[in-house]
């Protein structure tokens, strides 16, 4: 798309990013809206979260969870600048689906506080995150929960993917919780191989990499 096919497609006030995220939704999710979590206050603004949102899906497939999806890591809104770069901003979002265990009521919103912790990293750093990549918790990931997921691997969502936008293209990375046997298994052999060789092993009867905050 040329900034021209892109000023005569879209005006100031479209969120460009933020629909084709949309859209990619609509291709698992349909009209099923999402429960959405906006940031209180804009990350430029002052704000502490530097997600605009996060959005909660629940999944009907086996096992049951919720799929919770980022915005902001990657381009959202109307940018002449952006038109036709080969990434999105930092070129990807992240993305978390969580096993619902029985009587679970709460939504699950720490996910959220995670996912802008590594935003704020990102931001911070200058860095990205890729798939085949993992991350120390530096203990529970969920601060709140009696849970030996003490630390996460990167895989591409596989329902999500990847997609093109007018601003570059943007990948979808499944954050996936592992235990802290699994850590210390990583942290002996750091390689994507490793990593690779270890998300295999998880999608093993869980092709959807679902994570389980009780499994040890």
């Amino acid at each position: 798309m040329t900034p021209e096919e892109y000023r005569q497609r879209y005006g100031a006030e479209d969120a460009v990013g933020w629909q084709c995220i949309d859209r990619q939704l609509a291709k698992v999710y349909g009209e099923r809206g999402p429960r959405h979590y906006a940031a209180p206050l804009h990350y430029i603004a002052g704000g502490l979260d530097p997600l605009d949102g996060t959005s909660y899906y629940d999944h009907a497939s086996a096992p049951h969870h919720i799929h919770v999806v980022s915005y902001g890591l990657s381009e959202l809104y109307y940018n002449e600048e952006a038109v036709g770069q080969e990434f999105s901003k930092a070129g990807f979002e992240l993305t978390f689906r969580l096993k619902r265990n029985e009587g679970d009521t709460v939504e699950p919103t720490w996910v959220s506080v995670v996912m802008n912790n590594l935003a704020r990293y990102v931001y911070k750093s200058g860095r990205w995150f890729e798939a085949h990549q993992f991350v120390p918790a530096g203990g529970p990931l969920c601060t709140d929960m009696d849970t030996d997921i003490t630390g996460v691997v990167f895989a591409l969502d596989p329902e999500l993917g990847r997609m093109d936008t007018p601003h570059g293209e943007v990948s979808f990375l499944q954050m996936v919780g592992i235990t802290t046997a699994e850590l210390a298994r990583l942290q002996a052999d750091p390689s994507k191989e490793a990593v690779e060789m270890l998300i295999e092993e998880l999608r093993t009867g869980n092709p959807l990499l679902v994570t389980d905050m009780e499994r040890r």
